[in-house]
């Protein structure tokens, strides 16, 4: 049997739960969580973008990505609506509301950041941050 420790998924997703909580700890000052807040940025970034686009674009599946976007649309914070090429699609963006909670919660995430950074070394998190989006890049 082989040592649970040889577990990289496991190792990933304990250290993922780890760091989520740090972060929503500090957004929840802003009513978000570290997902959430992800999603506001990109579509800030981005621009609308279909529900396909965004959940390709965070890796997630649509189901969990509906399943996120619901209270953002239930806040104001995200709107939906028919995509123009295609009206069997959703159009996802952010609204002027949503902007300025992304806005308020900036600070947040950087004390968070900081709490990180501080508890793992700033030289190991951006480290570790280069080799894990490397993993993900060729998706």
């Amino acid at each position: 049997m082989e040592d649970s420790f040889d577990d990289d998924c496991f190792a990933i997703r304990q250290a993922a739960r780890y760091v989520s909580q740090i972060y929503d700890r500090h957004l929840a000052n802003v009513g978000l969580t570290i997902t959430q807040f992800s999603l506001l940025g990109r579509l800030q970034r981005m621009g609308p973008m279909t529900m396909k686009q965004l959940a390709e674009l965070m890796h997630m599946q649509r189901t969990t990505l509906v399943r996120m976007i619901q209270p953002l649309r239930r806040n104001g914070l995200v709107l939906s609506e028919a995509h123009r090429a295609d009206a069997r699609a959703l159009s996802i963006s952010l609204t002027t509301e949503g902007a300025a909670r992304l806005e308020a919660g900036w600070k947040h995430w950087r004390a968070a950041q900081a709490e990180v950074e501080h508890s793992f070394g700033a030289q190991r998190a951006r480290a570790l941050r280069g080799e894990l989006f490397a993993m993900t890049s060729h998706i």
